[in-house]
């Protein structure tokens, strides 16, 4: 099974392409999509679009696994972000991806068995898991990971 994992956001977006062949997992591609703050929105939001059309043609992932959103104290922030993972939403569902949401909670459990874990056990749990040398940068890169590891932990039950 090929996992596009995401961790949306309106700046940076995170995304990760994981195989997974139980119980193995192999990296396939990852990164961050970013967004210049001196764009429109409209613009921003057309970047996000276009990029995951890219990552999606070029993988063919068999899902999308995306971070639930969950509110801050920042309504302005939740709103954006709501409206970019709208955009990637949109994205998955015109290429036929089957969309997959998950809780911060459910990610941080999958990975390290523990839903209160910290955000560095889950990097460091995600980069064993992977295999990779180090942990993946920026954060939302590893974000993006741990939550197609959690998709995967889901599909097997």
């Amino acid at each position: 099974m090929l996992i596009l994992g995401i961790d949306p956001g309106y700046a940076i977006v995170g995304f990760g392409v994981v195989r997974y062949v139980a119980p193995r997992f192999a990296p396939v591609e990852y990164g961050a999509i970013l967004t210049d703050a001196s764009q429109s929105f409209g613009e921003r939001l057309d970047t996000i679009y276009r990029r995951i059309g890219e990552i999606i043609e070029r993988r063919s992932p068999d899902a999308l696994a995306i971070e639930k959103l969950y509110y801050t104290s920042n309504a302005k922030t939740v709103i954006g972000v709501a409206e970019a993972r709208g955009v990637i939403l949109l994205a998955a569902h015109q290429h036929g991806i089957p969309i997959h949401e998950y809780t911060p909670l459910q990610v941080k459990k999958a990975v390290t068995g523990h839903g209160q874990a910290l955000k560095s056990q889950v990097e460091e749990m995600t980069r064993r898991m992977l295999c990779l040398p180090e942990i993946p940068k920026p954060d939302d890169t590893a974000d993006a990971l741990a939550v197609a590891i959690c998709h995967a932990h889901h599909r097997r039950r």
